[in-house]
Protein backbone atom coordinates (compact mmCIF):
# COMPACT_ATOMS: atom_id res chain seq x y z
CA UNK A 1 0.00 0.00 0.00
CA UNK A 2 1.62 3.42 -0.89
CA UNK A 3 1.82 6.03 1.83
CA UNK A 4 -0.97 8.29 0.18
CA UNK A 5 -3.60 6.08 0.60
CA UNK A 6 -2.81 5.36 3.89
CA UNK A 7 -2.85 9.45 4.95
CA UNK A 8 -6.14 9.79 2.59
CA UNK A 9 -7.56 6.87 4.83
CA UNK A 10 -6.21 8.58 8.14
CA UNK A 11 -7.74 11.79 7.26
CA UNK A 12 -10.97 10.25 6.01
CA UNK A 13 -11.40 8.63 9.24
CA UNK A 14 -10.54 12.08 11.44
CA UNK A 15 -13.41 13.71 9.62
CA UNK A 16 -15.75 11.10 9.85
CA UNK A 17 -14.44 11.28 14.20
CA UNK A 18 -14.70 15.31 14.21
CA UNK A 19 -18.65 14.90 12.64
CA UNK A 20 -19.32 12.86 14.93
CA UNK A 21 -18.04 14.53 17.95
CA UNK A 22 -19.83 17.65 16.27
CA UNK A 23 -22.94 15.97 16.21
CA UNK A 24 -24.53 16.25 19.60
CA UNK A 25 -23.42 19.69 19.70
CA UNK A 26 -25.72 22.56 19.76
CA UNK A 27 -24.59 26.21 18.21
CA UNK A 28 -25.22 29.70 19.25
CA UNK A 29 -24.82 32.79 16.89
CA UNK A 30 -24.80 35.83 18.86
CA UNK A 31 -24.67 39.75 18.51
CA UNK A 32 -25.53 42.44 20.10
CA UNK A 33 -25.74 46.38 18.96
CA UNK A 34 -25.63 49.63 20.51
CA UNK A 35 -26.47 53.09 18.24
CA UNK A 36 -27.71 56.08 18.85
CA UNK A 37 -31.77 54.92 19.02
CA UNK A 38 -30.63 51.90 22.03
CA UNK A 39 -29.36 48.87 22.49
CA UNK A 40 -30.52 45.52 21.39
CA UNK A 41 -28.91 41.86 22.14
CA UNK A 42 -29.72 38.71 19.76
CA UNK A 43 -28.68 34.97 20.07
CA UNK A 44 -30.17 32.16 18.31
CA UNK A 45 -30.05 28.75 19.16
CA UNK A 46 -29.53 25.51 16.65
CA UNK A 47 -30.39 22.56 17.66
CA UNK A 48 -28.16 19.66 16.42
CA UNK A 49 -31.58 18.68 13.48
CA UNK A 50 -30.95 22.37 12.49
CA UNK A 51 -33.96 23.70 13.79
CA UNK A 52 -33.53 27.59 15.05
CA UNK A 53 -35.04 29.06 18.34
CA UNK A 54 -34.53 32.74 18.21
CA UNK A 55 -34.12 35.37 20.93
CA UNK A 56 -34.15 39.03 21.51
CA UNK A 57 -33.79 41.63 24.00
CA UNK A 58 -33.83 45.35 24.45
CA UNK A 59 -31.55 46.11 26.57
CA UNK A 60 -32.50 49.55 28.71
CA UNK A 61 -29.44 50.97 29.75
CA UNK A 62 -26.41 52.54 27.86
CA UNK A 63 -23.96 50.47 26.78
CA UNK A 64 -21.07 49.86 24.73
CA UNK A 65 -20.85 47.52 21.44
CA UNK A 66 -18.48 45.05 23.42
CA UNK A 67 -20.67 45.32 26.65
CA UNK A 68 -24.16 44.17 24.01
CA UNK A 69 -22.22 41.62 22.96
CA UNK A 70 -21.51 40.40 25.75
CA UNK A 71 -25.02 40.66 26.93
CA UNK A 72 -25.94 39.00 23.42
CA UNK A 73 -23.74 35.98 24.27
CA UNK A 74 -24.72 35.46 27.80
CA UNK A 75 -28.25 35.19 26.38
CA UNK A 76 -27.53 32.66 24.07
CA UNK A 77 -25.61 30.60 26.67
CA UNK A 78 -28.83 31.34 29.40
CA UNK A 79 -31.00 29.57 26.77
CA UNK A 80 -29.10 26.71 26.11
CA UNK A 81 -28.70 25.92 29.96
CA UNK A 82 -32.76 26.36 29.62
CA UNK A 83 -32.66 23.54 27.24
CA UNK A 84 -30.43 21.65 29.17
CA UNK A 85 -27.80 21.83 26.54
CA UNK A 86 -24.29 19.90 27.73
CA UNK A 87 -22.67 20.47 24.45
CA UNK A 88 -22.17 24.01 22.44
CA UNK A 89 -20.29 25.66 19.98
CA UNK A 90 -20.89 29.74 20.25
CA UNK A 91 -20.31 31.88 16.95
CA UNK A 92 -20.15 35.73 17.61
CA UNK A 93 -18.63 37.94 15.02
CA UNK A 94 -16.65 40.50 17.31
CA UNK A 95 -12.99 39.50 17.58
CA UNK A 96 -12.50 41.14 20.75
CA UNK A 97 -15.23 39.23 22.80
CA UNK A 98 -14.26 36.05 21.40
CA UNK A 99 -11.01 36.35 22.01
CA UNK A 100 -11.34 37.38 25.98
CA UNK A 101 -14.00 34.80 26.67
CA UNK A 102 -10.97 31.99 25.34
CA UNK A 103 -8.64 33.97 27.45
CA UNK A 104 -6.73 34.58 24.45
CA UNK A 105 -6.50 38.28 24.97
CA UNK A 106 -6.94 40.30 28.73
CA UNK A 107 -9.75 42.65 29.25
CA UNK A 108 -8.43 46.41 29.43
CA UNK A 109 -11.82 47.68 29.61
CA UNK A 110 -12.76 47.37 33.07
CA UNK A 111 -16.32 47.41 31.93
CA UNK A 112 -16.20 44.21 30.60
CA UNK A 113 -14.46 42.23 33.66
CA UNK A 114 -18.10 41.62 35.21
CA UNK A 115 -19.90 40.58 31.97
CA UNK A 116 -16.82 38.00 31.26
CA UNK A 117 -16.82 36.52 34.78
CA UNK A 118 -20.36 36.07 34.44
CA UNK A 119 -19.90 33.72 31.17
CA UNK A 120 -17.00 31.85 32.90
CA UNK A 121 -19.77 31.25 35.72
CA UNK A 122 -22.45 29.81 33.06
CA UNK A 123 -19.57 27.73 31.17
CA UNK A 124 -19.65 25.22 34.19
CA UNK A 125 -22.88 23.90 33.26
CA UNK A 126 -21.49 22.62 30.51
CA UNK A 127 -19.51 19.11 29.32
CA UNK A 128 -17.86 20.77 26.89
CA UNK A 129 -18.30 24.66 25.21
CA UNK A 130 -15.98 26.61 22.84
CA UNK A 131 -16.14 29.75 21.26
CA UNK A 132 -15.64 31.05 17.60
CA UNK A 133 -14.71 34.11 15.78
CA UNK A 134 -17.14 34.14 12.43
CA UNK A 135 -17.15 37.18 9.88
CA UNK A 136 -19.95 39.51 10.29
CA UNK A 137 -21.70 38.40 6.90
CA UNK A 138 -21.97 34.40 8.60
CA UNK A 139 -23.71 36.20 11.37
CA UNK A 140 -26.69 37.93 9.04
CA UNK A 141 -29.74 37.09 11.14
CA UNK A 142 -28.51 37.70 14.73
CA UNK A 143 -27.33 41.40 13.60
CA UNK A 144 -30.32 41.95 11.88
CA UNK A 145 -32.67 41.39 14.20
CA UNK A 146 -30.54 42.72 17.37
CA UNK A 147 -30.28 46.18 15.32
CA UNK A 148 -33.89 45.96 15.21
CA UNK A 149 -34.35 45.07 19.01
CA UNK A 150 -32.53 48.51 19.53
CA UNK A 151 -34.75 50.34 17.48
CA UNK A 152 -37.81 49.63 19.37
CA UNK A 153 -39.04 52.21 22.23
CA UNK A 154 -40.46 49.84 24.84
CA UNK A 155 -41.95 50.76 28.28
CA UNK A 156 -41.00 48.34 31.16
CA UNK A 157 -42.22 44.80 30.67
CA UNK A 158 -43.77 46.40 27.28
CA UNK A 159 -42.38 42.92 25.37
CA UNK A 160 -43.22 41.81 22.14
CA UNK A 161 -43.87 38.16 21.69
CA UNK A 162 -42.72 37.92 18.65
CA UNK A 163 -42.01 39.40 15.24
CA UNK A 164 -42.82 36.91 12.15
CA UNK A 165 -40.41 37.19 8.87
CA UNK A 166 -42.18 35.72 5.65
CA UNK A 167 -40.49 35.59 2.24
CA UNK A 168 -43.30 36.20 -0.73
CA UNK A 169 -41.99 35.84 -4.15
CA UNK A 170 -43.97 38.44 -5.91
CA UNK A 171 -45.55 41.67 -5.47
CA UNK A 172 -48.99 42.06 -2.93
CA UNK A 173 -50.64 43.57 -6.41
CA UNK A 174 -49.94 40.57 -8.20
CA UNK A 175 -52.34 38.96 -6.08
CA UNK A 176 -55.51 41.60 -6.96
CA UNK A 177 -55.46 40.79 -11.17
CA UNK A 178 -57.45 38.42 -12.50
CA UNK A 179 -56.95 37.15 -15.69
CA UNK A 180 -59.31 38.04 -18.18
CA UNK A 181 -61.58 35.17 -20.05
CA UNK A 182 -62.43 36.93 -23.24
CA UNK A 183 -59.47 36.15 -25.00
CA UNK A 184 -58.23 39.69 -25.70
CA UNK A 185 -54.64 40.73 -24.39
CA UNK A 186 -54.07 42.62 -21.25
CA UNK A 187 -53.47 45.38 -23.33
CA UNK A 188 -56.10 45.56 -25.67
CA UNK A 189 -58.14 48.20 -23.42
CA UNK A 190 -55.27 50.46 -22.90
CA UNK A 191 -54.77 50.10 -26.89
CA UNK A 192 -58.37 51.15 -27.53
CA UNK A 193 -57.61 53.96 -25.77
CA UNK A 194 -55.03 55.12 -27.44
CA UNK A 195 -56.66 54.68 -30.59
CA UNK A 196 -60.24 55.95 -30.41
CA UNK A 197 -60.06 58.14 -27.34
CA UNK A 198 -63.02 55.36 -25.35
CA UNK A 199 -62.65 54.41 -22.31
CA UNK A 200 -63.55 50.95 -21.23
Amino acid sequence: MHPEFLNEDIMTLFEEEVEDEDRDKWIVWFDGVSNALGQGVRAVLVTPDDQCIPFTSRLGFDCTNNMADYKACALGILAAIDFKVKLLKVYGDLTLVIHQLRGEWEIRDHKLIPYQAYIRMLIEFFDDISFHHIPREENQMADALATLASLFQLTPHGDLLYIEFRCRGRPAHCCLIEEKQDGKPWYFDIKQYIEDKKYP
